[in-house]
């Protein structure tokens, strides 16, 4: 691991000058990502600036919804009563995630800027775009197995690898991001990552040095009907091979609204507006889930070696909509 310098500031926004001030500064949470692309020398920030001691922890009621602090642990969030109660898939999506250990480490905000786990970006040794702009993708013509299938270009095939955030794209959720001088905004999450393009190593919209600060949940109309299905070589602390989220309100025995986001598949979590089209309206039947399921999977480009993520991702669309009608627990 290359040397750093090492800060805890007491306040916000002197975290967010330090690493504004220094363009190869990282903020450092619960560290469950970085530290291990630090010990494979992927990362190699020269300051870390601890941000575990600031006061962005809360998770309360607000606006209708629920505001939930960048720096809650994924444990303490995903159990919760307010989570629990209003965002039941939230729940399921964080507790589908690494291993009891790592979610009472992991925060919010880390868990959204996690990178991906795609070996060849982990292999210093093998070109990559994401890591070393210009060099090219190994995965393109190599072991492409876990990789994506939509979204991809020709310069990243990678994944986004986090299960938290697939639930927060169908919750309409939106991240408070603050900057240098004090300055705040809110992304919707579904604008916050990025599709790879001619830039993959960047993976989120966010500007250098600015932090997350809370994650807003609207109001949901989802808590009754909802559903995390993760599908991975074994039970745990792997990641997806293909996950679902999906969220339906009904309306006697139809579908009123719903929501169908893919995780494991894309570059960000990858929302199906067309198979929500095809569900909203229609009948609670299984003729109508496989439909959407096949309209859901119809742009997918598989590679080499993931063409199974194709009638996989069909399957556990299926299978998720039929366990939040039954409103099967996880």
């Amino acid at each position: 691991m290359k040397s750093f310098k090492y800060v805890r500031p007491a306040e916000v926004l002197n975290a967010i000058q330090t690493v504004s001030s220094n363009p190869t500064a990282k903020f450092l949470a619960g560290g469950t990502n970085l530290i291990d692309l630090m010990k494979e020398y992927v990362e190699r920030p020269s300051e870390l600036v601890d941000i575990t001691r600031l006061n962005l922890t809360q998770i309360k009621s607000a606006n209708g919804g629920v505001s939930i602090g960048a720096l809650a642990k994924n444990t303490e969030t995903a159990n919760h009563p307010l989570v629990r109660q209003n965002y039941p898939l939230l729940t399921q999506a964080i507790l589908a995630g690494a291993s009891a250990q790592l979610r009472n480490m992991a925060t919010n905000g880390g868990n959204l800027m996690q990178r991906t786990r795609c070996q060849y970006f982990y292999d210093i040794a093998m070109p990559c775009n994401k890591r070393e702009p210009g060099t090219g993708c190994s995965a393109l013509e190599g072991i492409n197995r876990i990789h994506a299938i939509f979204g991809y270009s020709d310069k990243c095939v990678a994944t986004y690898p986090g299960d938290m955030a697939n639930a927060l794209y169908a919750l309409d959720a939106m991240v408070r991001i603050k900057g240098i001088n004090g300055q705040e905004r809110l992304i919707p999450v579904k604008e916050f990552h990025r599709l790879p393009g001619e830039t993959p190593e960047k993976d989120n919209n966010l500007q250098h040095g600015e932090l997350i600060t809370s994650i807003e949940l609207p109001k949901s109309n989802f808590a009754e009907k909802s559903y995390y299905l993760k599908i991975r070589d074994r039970a745990s602390y792997a990641f997806a091979l293909v996950a679902v989220a999906v969220g339906l309100e009904t309306s006697g025995s139809n579908i009123k609204q719903s929501r169908i986001v893919l995780g494991g598949v894309a570059h960000k979590p990858w929302r199906s507006i067309e198979a929500e089209n095809v569900l909203n309206g229609k009948p609670v039947t299984e003729e109508t889930f496989r439909l959407a399921s096949e309209i859901a999977m119809k742009e997918s480009k598989p590679l080499r070696h993931n063409a199974y993520k194709v009638e996989l991702g069909k399957r556990a669309i299926v299978l998720a909509l039929q366990r939040a009608i039954s409103n099967r627990a996880a």
